[in-house]
């Protein structure tokens, strides 16, 4: 295996740590040339489909990318903002507002930013950018808080596959899931408390969480089992009985027996049994995006009304509110324990002293840098 050419070596570097918050991903423009790169590189992991290779290859390749990247482009430019992709635009102002918010609790040592696992700016291209920045230590964040290994397991491994060419790897800490940690869950229930203030409460609070196959259930993916917890204690903060509140599951993709129950039937089942009004969020997105905007609050919402329902409220995801990048500091904390991302002037002054003392004596032993 060739390594990756390397930066020299420079003795008495001081170290540094990085905060990455990785995201799904998102086509650089709404047209079918940026969705047809996209969905090409989305749809080519065999962690989001699990079909045999050559199989897959022709499907994608003659069916799906001529005939959906015209589609999908469509509905992605329905919610195309001045600034670009809902998602990537959250996604940065998360990050932006996560360093801000770190820096206010005395990580001066630490810098955030961001990257999408498909799409710009790559994971590979942002790890690249921190190695020349000198970063030796990296915690990866996804923005999942519900593992899979359709999702959270891809960062993973693309994270493992770029170091895999790298000679000199910094120290990598990865966040497994947070479904159930207090600041996200007091987050979420922040935000239906919030919407409720302005809109009074539903009939029924229906919790959306994007679909996998079922078979990835069945194989021992935990992804359907954190769903559900987080439904419940989500449900329990808000004080709901069992029949207020519904968990479902949207985005089905092909012919196979995904999670159920679906949303879109459900949703429409609703609204035929008289439901009048129907609240629903989507606990498992973190920046709003096309699954949110588009497939929940334009088409699901019209399946409902359709269906006789009368009042469809769609409560947003948790974006940059405050309650949430308060939760998202706690879950970063936890797993930045033992790394020195904390000092004042003093010990900032220390360690470049120290450090200038290692790369005198690197020198004396013969270094160059």
């Amino acid at each position: 295996m060739a390594f990756r050419k390397e930066l020299p070596y420079t003795h008495g570097s001081p170290a540094s740590t990085a905060v990455v918050l990785v995201n799904l991903g998102t086509p650089d423009a709404p047209d079918a040339p940026s969705l047809r790169r996209y969905l090409r590189q989305f749809l080519s992991d065999p962690r989001v489909v699990e079909i045999p290779r050559a199989v897959w290859w022709f499907i994608l390749n003659g069916i799906i990318l001529p005939f959906r990247s015209s589609k999908s482009a469509a509905k992605y430019a329905s919610i195309w903002t001045e600034e670009g992709s809902p998602l990537r635009v959250h996604t940065q102002r998360q990050a932006a507002a996560l360093g801000v918010q770190l820096a206010a609790r005395g990580h001066h040592q630490l810098q955030v930013t961001y990257a999408m696992r498909y799409g710009t700016p790559s994971l590979p291209q942002v790890l690249d950018q921190l190695k020349e920045q000198g970063c030796t230590r990296i915690l990866v964040l996804p923005a999942y808080p519900q593992y899979s290994g359709t999702t959270t397991a891809s960062i993973f491994d693309a994270v493992f596959e770029h170091y895999r060419q790298v000679r000199n790897i910094p120290e990598l800490r990865l966040i497994r899931n947070y479904h159930d940690q207090d600041g996200y869950i007091q987050a979420l229930r922040q935000s239906v408390l919030d919407h409720w203030e302005l809109n009074g409460r539903p009939d029924k609070l229906v919790m959306s969480f994007h679909g996998v196959p079922k078979r990835t259930l069945l194989l021992g993916d935990p992804y359907h089992c954190e769903c559900y917890k987080t439904a419940r204690l989500l449900a329990q903060s808000l004080g709901l009985s069992e029949g207020e509140y519904l968990v479902t599951f949207q985005s089905r993709f092909g012919k196979a027996e995904w999670l159920q129950p679906y949303t879109a039937p459900t949703l429409q089942e609703l609204g035929r049994q008289g439901v009048r009004r129907v609240d629903v969020m989507c606990p498992g997105f973190t920046s709003d995006c096309l699954e949110t905007l588009e497939e929940i609050a334009m088409e699901v919402k019209h399946d409902f009304l359709q269906a006789g329902g009368k009042e469809f409220h769609f409560i947003p995801c948790l974006n940059e509110a405050p309650a949430w990048i308060g939760g998202m500091v706690e879950i970063v904390e936890q797993h930045l324990a033992g790394w020195p991302t904390m000092s004042n002037g003093a010990a900032r002054d220390e360690a470049a002293r120290q450090a200038l003392i290692s790369a005198e004596r690197a020198k004396a032993l013969g270094a160059t840098q």
